[in-house]
């Protein structure tokens, strides 16, 4: 009868934690009205709480066990302030546990009442009566005892049949100290006490934190059991445990839904992170039983003695107890052994945590055999084999299906949006860039017809303007492609070699301004400056301060501000001109209302570009042109079409078969030929240029027998020649694979390298002269833009290491007759007018006697149509020394200073003229000139008597560069005679060098090649001299 009415008791206190449960999920809203959900949660409180007390009580009675009193402190003297508590569902704090127990004053009651007052003072007359009356609890007299007496705790010894664990909702455990057990007499007596203390609120943990059995905090809470021999009713810890009991807030709704997820959510939380994290079991379980396949037998002898034990906090077990069922029926566990107080300390820290789904680790730390079971659980494919696994299997295999399909679909998307998305910028950049391309070929087409119109106008009024105050713009631009350029070291010195055009000053109509691709220093500035000035000032010769200062206002150095931005991109210099909006302001300022024309280099596409900016005329042929004609191709047609003499050779070559093919009939041609030449059509300065010698021919020999054999009338027979043509084009591919070499090893080291970018740009193939000695002549010509042609420079080549590079050059030129010399010129300069070339033009020669007929001929083998750095230094040279050029004559004539007059009446006579021969290095080269400044190099010339004599009009000049690295000048020397020239020029060399160099610090130079090429002249005009006494008796 007493069980039932137990069982009773208990199960009305789970049918009212149900409808609890229950009412907190319903939400009714009805013509806008709520059900007061907290009033009901209140009514159940109450009842639950009555019905708890009546079941102690009957327990109480049951069991016949005395109540244990706590100590009761006076509550006036010691108040407890407890905030009310609302913090955000997110941002719940979990409570520690500490050392401490709790009062039983739930937050936000009010301890002022009478009543409570009477309840908390035993002491009080009617303390007694109220507790008889609220609580039915007979309490015996207290008498007044000492202060002492009462700080100790109270010892009551009742006979105790058996100790239940009964723990209420929110309770850990009950301790007793050591200190207070002292000997017990009776193994059947219990020695208890209790503090009631107010527990403190701590940051919530993590839930993974609580749920794992193994933590630091969770051992320092671990509740020891010890028994004595024969004793199974009495426990005693040699710590005392504290009391784990929050005062915690009702549970939202939020907290509810968390009470019905899945205990365990997957696999990947049965993970531990360490073997540490599941600890053995300290002591025997008092409490175990068994789960078999995940089910409980309510009727086994072991789960109802654990039932019984903890059956009033059986509320907080259930959960986790049927957490635990379901996570071994779900991984199909066969056999699991149950941990009673483990089971209730792992429910009171769930229910404490407010329900929230525990970790599987946490659940498995309450088994016995939690190793064996969590290898279980862990093994692969174990969830499958469960309750519901079946069902599971299918969710996994469609997530994965869909997961697989949707992941499918979604990088197609994706590959689509992509796709769609290059087409689109594809599409905008192809319209911008063709928008952009045909605005920049409308404005080309505008500056093309810009230029076309004002040289129309410079050609109409060029003798006018001749005759006139203009302005020069010189701009010595080397427009060549980005990749000759880039393959380029110094370009920017390159481009200002020309600096001597300053010198065009000379004429007192005429005002420069110089465009400079490089930042000058003080030192260039100041040596030009007095350079400039009238008669070379500089040097000595007495000049007006206002003849002095008018030379240095007519010239202008100007640098673009672009050479900073673009200091390692080999820029020509028009387009660092185009993108320096300052400096273009500036010239149109200083040419405003004055005859402008500008002078450039190479011919580059961004010279119209700058000219329509300043919107002055350019004195050159268009850029299309200059690029068609100053090929070694075009300069060929240009020679063709003037009817001179060319060298034997074929244009226009952009294949291999046609390469072999055209040499081989080239050689049949010329059996007389020893040396043949292959130059790019891009060629500039020899460096596109590789050669190949007959003489390692193995078919060469029997050609010749051939050509003797029939003869030279007959040998112009195809017929004749075809066998001889067919050898030749046979073994032509091994010949020139083996033995043709590059001119220049620097810039192609072997055929193969020369040979691809050969075919890629094109280029001819023509013959070296047959002739042991070659004189190749520099002239150079002004294609006047009203028709005219004028030649304004004409010198001997010297040439360096390379025998097709050059360096420098005598003037005026000895080889050629001049008026063979000038009807040359004039057919080249009107066949160039007649294809639209204006301006100025370089013509290359080569003289040499041909041994079959004795005479000797001319043969044209390059054009420029450029400013040559001879013409800047024949500029240089014409300033100091005051003369002109006669091409009819063939000298350089210069006028001597007259004497001071001896009267005042004396009638001026006519200055005498004399003959000056001159030598001009442009591009000479020393590494070791670094190592001095300008200034101190001057002084180290001037000391080993290098100068120029202004009175005797003779002497060295120098031409500089820059100021940064020092490594290129231009020497021009003077004498009366080419031999004396000639020897000045090689001395003024030696010297430097000497001077520059130690014996283990010789530098890279060109002064040693020069010097070499210098003596062979001296030695071939020594021989003609010979020569010419030699035949004169006989004449």
């Amino acid at each position: 009868m007493e069980d039932k009415l137990g069982e009773v008791l208990i199960q009305v206190q789970d049918d009212l934690r149900q409808l609890k449960c229950s009412l907190e999920k319903i939400t009714i809203n009805e013509s806008g009205a709520t059900l007061d959900v907290q009033a009901l949660d209140n009514a159940i409180r109450k009842t639950e709480s009555s019905i708890k007390k009546h079941a102690e009580d009957y327990q109480k009675t049951v069991n016949k066990q005395l109540l244990v009193l706590p100590s009761i402190e006076d509550v006036q003297k010691k108040k407890v302030q407890v905030p009310k508590w609302k913090p955000a569902l997110e941002s719940i704090p979990d409570v520690l546990p500490q050392r401490q127990d709790l009062p039983t004053v739930l937050p936000g009651e009010k301890h002022k009442s009478v009543t409570m007052r009477l309840l908390c003072n035993p002491t009080h007359p009617n303390n007694r009566a109220i507790m008889h009356e609220k609580f039915g609890i007979s309490l015996p007299v207290i008498h007044k005892r000492s202060i002492t007496a009462a700080k100790h705790p109270r010892r009551i010894v009742g006979p105790v049949v058996t100790l239940q664990a009964i723990e209420p909702k929110g309770r850990r455990s009950l301790a007793v100290p050591e200190e207070e057990m002292g000997t017990v007499p009776d193994k059947s007596l219990l020695h208890m006490s209790v503090h009631h203390k107010v527990v403190c609120l701590h940051p919530r943990e993590d839930s993974s934190k609580i749920g794992q059995f193994g933590s630091k905090s969770r051992n320092q809470k671990q509740l020891k059991w010890e028994t004595e021999p024969g004793s199974t009713c009495e426990r005693t810890s040699r710590e005392c445990s504290p009391c784990w009991t929050t005062i915690a807030p009702p549970p939202s709704a939020t907290s509810k839904n968390m009470d019905d997820r899945s205990v365990v959510q997957s696999t990947d939380s049965l993970i531990p992170e360490s073997p540490q994290s599941l600890p053995a079991p300290e002591n025997i379980s008092r409490y175990p039983f068994t789960i078999i396949k995940g089910w409980i037998n309510p009727m086994a002898t072991d789960f109802c003695h654990f039932k019984q034990s903890f059956i009033l906090s059986w509320s907080s077990v259930v959960n986790a107890l049927e957490a635990l069922e379901k996570l071994l029926r779900d991984y199909a566990v066969p056999l699991a052994k149950v941990s009673g107080e483990r089971l209730v300390e792992f429910g009171h820290v769930w229910n404490n945590g407010w329900k929230t789904a525990p970790p599987g680790i946490g659940l498995l730390s309450v088994l016995e055999n939690w190793e064996e079971v969590l290898s279980l659980v862990l093994r692969p494919g174990q969830r499958y084999k469960g309750e519901g696994g079946i069902s599971v299997a299918a969710i996994c295999i469609q997530s994965c299906w869909r997961r697989y399909s949707a992941r499918t679909a979604y990088l197609r998307h994706c590959r689509r949006k992509w796709a769609a998305g290059i087409i689109t910028i594809s599409w905008l950049m192809h319209t911008q860039m063709r928008r952009v391309r045909k605005a920049l070929q409308a404005r080309r087409f505008r500056q093309l017809e810009n230029y076309r119109s004002r040289a129309q106008h410079l050609a109409a009024n060029w003798k006018h303007i001749q005759s006139s105050k203009r302005t020069i713009i010189h701009i010595p631009s080397l427009g060549y492609s980005q990749s000759q350029r880039l393959s380029l070291r110094g370009f920017d010195i390159l481009q200002n070699t020309q600096i001597s055009r300053l010198c065009d000053i000379r004429d007192d109509d005429v005002q420069v301004i110089y465009v400079c691709p490089r930042h000058l220093g003080e030192d260039i500035l100041h040596y030009y400056t007095n350079l400039l000035k009238c008669d070379g000032a500089a040097y000595g010769a007495d000049t007006g301060t206002t003849q002095a200062s008018s030379c240095i206002r007519r010239f202008v150095i100007i640098t673009p501000e672009a050479v900073d931005y673009f200091p390692i991109h080999n820029m020509c210099l028009s387009t660092l001109l185009k993108y320096s909006p300052r400096t273009l302001k500036r010239i149109r300022h200083l040419i405003q209302g004055k005859q402008a024309y500008i002078v450039g280099g190479v011919a580059h596409v961004d010279d119209l570009a700058v000219a329509d900016e300043l919107g002055v005329p350019i004195l050159g042929p268009e850029p299309a042109v200059a690029q068609l004609y100053s090929t070694k191709s075009g300069g060929r047609r240009i020679f063709v079409g003037a009817e001179v003499d060319v060298s034997p050779g074929q244009g226009d070559i952009y294949s291999l078969n046609q390469l072999h093919e055209a040499l081989a009939e080239l050689m049949t041609q010329n059996m007389d030929v020893q040396r043949w030449l292959f130059k790019m059509d891009s060629d500039h300065g020899g460096r596109g240029t590789a050669y190949c010698d007959l003489c390692h021919l193995s078919c060469y020999n029997w050609a010749l027998q051939e050509y003797h054999s029939y003869g030279p009338e007959l040998w112009k027979t195809e017929w004749i020649q075809e066998s001889v043509r067919l050898r030749y084009l046979d073994e032509i591919p091994e010949w020139l694979t083996r033995y043709a070499q590059p001119a220049k090893p620097s810039c192609y080291p072997n055929w193969a390298c020369f040979l691809e970018t050969f075919l890629r740009q094109g280029g001819v193939v023509e013959a070296y002269p047959p002739s042991d000695s070659v004189t190749c002549l520099t002239v150079d010509l002004l294609l006047e833009p009203g028709g005219e042609v004028t030649m304004l420079s004409c010198g001997d080549q010297l040439h360096g290491s390379c025998h097709l590079e050059t360096i420098g050059s005598t003037v005026p030129q000895t080889s050629v007759n001049p008026e063979t010399l000038r009807s040359i010129c004039m057919s080249v300069g009107q066949a160039c007018l007649q294809h639209l070339i204006v301006g100025y033009v370089s013509v290359d020669l080569a003289t040499f006697v041909d041994h079959n007929t004795m005479e000797q001929k001319v043969w044209a083998i390059d054009l420029d149509l450029t400013y040559s750095d001879q013409l800047a230094m024949t500029q240089m040279l014409l300033m100091m020394t005051g003369g002109t050029l006669n091409w009819h004559a063939g000298c350089l004539e210069v006028p001597m200073p007259v004497r001071e007059k001896c009267c005042e009446h004396q009638i001026a006579a006519k200055p005498p003229v004399v003959h000056r021969y001159a030598v001009l290095g442009s591009r000479l080269c020393h590494s070791n000139l670094s190592m001095l400044y300008h200034s101190v190099f001057l002084k180290m010339c001037k000391a080993h008597g290098i100068g120029f004599n202004m009175k005797r009009k003779q002497g060295t000049v120098f031409a500089l560069y820059d100021s940064s690295e020092r490594c290129s000048i231009g020497l021009i020397a003077v004498s009366e005679d080419l031999q004396g020239a000639l020897v000045t020029f090689a001395r003024n060399l030696s010297v430097i060098h000497q001077e520059i160099s130690a014996s283990k610090m010789q530098g890279e130079t060109n002064f040693k090649e020069l010097i070499k090429e210098v003596e062979e002249v001296l030695q071939m005009i020594a021989q003609n001299k010979l020569r010419a006494v030699e035949e004169r008796p006989s004449a």
